[in-house]
């Protein structure tokens, strides 16, 4: 399990309140509200039926409150722990309408960081015994990034910047506007407050080697580099600066990356491309 402490109630909040309005719409639950006879109570279990790591439970809990604070929401699995099929991660007792009403919102979110965490620590896994740490990108779902790149902390993987404010990270964009490597290096050693970190991207040892000679980066990423390169360009390094394989890193490759001796592998399929896990709401 990973031990982190959960994010305030307060912040995550907005993001179940706008799901709930979007779910609940102008008039509700109808059908609930037309089948369930007023003051019927149930027990219910939310049910793995696959293995993963938990993610969005804290999420989950926040969407039943929301409906009906009086509903008993007693968690058996944190996030950050694993689970096997058949495993209850949570209970739910109390009026039957309010659990109903709450159900699709809690699973979704649940089921989708559940995906992620999991999918993060499968990536983590290959990478064990190395130096390398997996780490999510900013390819999230808009409006989510703060929820996916929790997840990503409860498979066991490490956050790169949240936004543009974040750091300079500077892209092969950047540099083919700006005029080159030497000009954005030299515009960021201008500029740049002290107390901002720098990372380039590069794709090619001869630029790599532009960077180690004007100085001014603290990250180097290594952009779509094969393996044999990876290892040329820690070797050059030397520890001068942190290194970041990144592009196209697919679950069957990490663990030849992470053997170069890279410090960080940026994975944006952890956030955009990871499978909702089947969690199920049983009465």
């Amino acid at each position: 399990m990973i031990e982190m402490p959960p994010l305030p109630d307060l912040v995550l909040e907005p993001l179940l309140r706008a799901a709930l309005t979007e779910d609940l719409g102008t008039y509700g639950d109808i059908t609930t509200r037309t089948v369930i006879p007023a003051g019927t109570r149930y027990r219910a279990r939310i049910v793995a039926r696959e293995a993963g790591v938990a993610s969005g439970m804290q999420l989950a809990g926040i969407a039943f409150r929301l409906i009906d604070p009086a509903l008993d929401w007693r968690p058996h699995r944190p996030d950050g722990s694993r689970f096997q099929p058949g495993d209850t991660l949570a209970e739910i007792e109390g009026e039957a309408a309010s659990i109903l009403s709450a159900e699709r919102v809690a699973l979704n979110f649940a089921g989708r960081l559940s995906g992620i965490a999991t999918q993060t620590a499968a990536f983590v896994a290959e990478a064990a015994g190395t130096k390398a740490r997996i780490t999510c990108t900013r390819k999230t779902t808009p409006g989510l990034r703060l929820v996916e790149k929790q997840a990503v902390l409860h498979g066991g993987g490490f956050n790169h910047r949240f936004g543009l404010s974040d750091a300079i990270l500077i892209k092969d964009n950047h540099i083919a506007a700006a005029g080159g490597i030497r000009p954005v290096l030299q515009a960021v050693k201008a500029r740049a407050s002290h107390m901002m970190r720098v990372e380039i991207e590069v794709d090619r040892l001869d630029q790599l080697a532009q960077v180690l000679e004007e100085g001014g980066a603290d990250v180097v990423l290594l952009d779509n580099m094969e393996t044999a390169d990876l290892r040329e360009a820690v070797a050059m390094t030397a520890g001068r600066v942190v290194l970041e394989a990144s592009g196209n890193m697919r679950l069957g490759r990490v663990a030849e990356v992470a053997a170069t001796g890279v410090d960080y592998i940026s994975v944006g399929a952890l956030t955009h491309s990871a499978r909702t896990l089947d969690l199920g709401l049983d009465f």
